[in-house]
């Protein structure tokens, strides 16, 4: 696994979980910092799949689960640092199902609310991208809250396209949102690299 390039002073660092696992001190404190992304991003209505804030546990779990994934080769976990602090982090996991095995969702992309509008998120999904064409995925999916238009924007325009969307579909207390599917075919990038 690789770890992304020396940041500069406004770049983050985007580590994966090599690079993670090769700095005892961000290593020992990734899961904790994570929660307190995710819950805070969560309290403030952000779109990650949760209602109420996660818990510890269930963050140290999520983040368990994801790098054994990875170690498997069946996932991806970015992790981006600006000065030494954990601002954002996303993941991706292989399809489990047999027929699916050559595809991969991106699954989840959070950046520290204070961190918005940096490039962050950009550089997480960027390097997730590239972790998954070196994993010879062919198609990485994502779904997103249809409201939640700054993703929307940033996957559109790193090449991702709607697929598909179910209206309504997400509940979250008497509200309900649209559910949007995108998708990137790296199949297609082969295609056009072989001509």
């Amino acid at each position: 696994m690789e770890q992304a390039d020396k940041p500069t002073a406004r770049e983050p660092a985007v580590l994966d979980l090599a690079g993670l696992a090769s700095d005892p001190e961000r290593g020992a404190g990734f899961a904790e910092a994570a929660h307190r992304i995710l819950a805070d991003l969560v309290a403030g209505g952000a779109a990650l799949g949760w209602v109420e804030p996660p818990s510890r546990g269930e963050v140290a779990d999520l983040i368990g689960a994801v790098g054994a994934a990875v170690r498997a080769g069946d996932g991806s976990l970015r992790a981006a640092y600006l000065g030494g602090r954990l601002v954002g982090l996303g993941y991706w996991l292989r399809y489990t199902r047999p027929t699916h095995r050559p595809h991969a969702d991106l699954e989840k992309v959070a950046v520290a609310a204070a961190a918005h509008g940096h490039g962050i998120g950009r550089a997480l999904t960027t390097a997730l991208m590239d972790d998954a064409r070196r994993a010879g995925i062919e198609v990485l999916t994502l779904d997103a809250r249809g409201d939640n238009e700054g993703a929307l924007h940033l996957y559109r325009s790193l090449g991702f396209t709607e697929y598909g969307r179910l209206p309504g579909f997400v509940a979250v207390g008497e509200r309900r949102y649209d559910k949007v599917f995108q998708m990137v075919d790296f199949r297609a990038e082969g295609r056009q690299r072989a001509r």
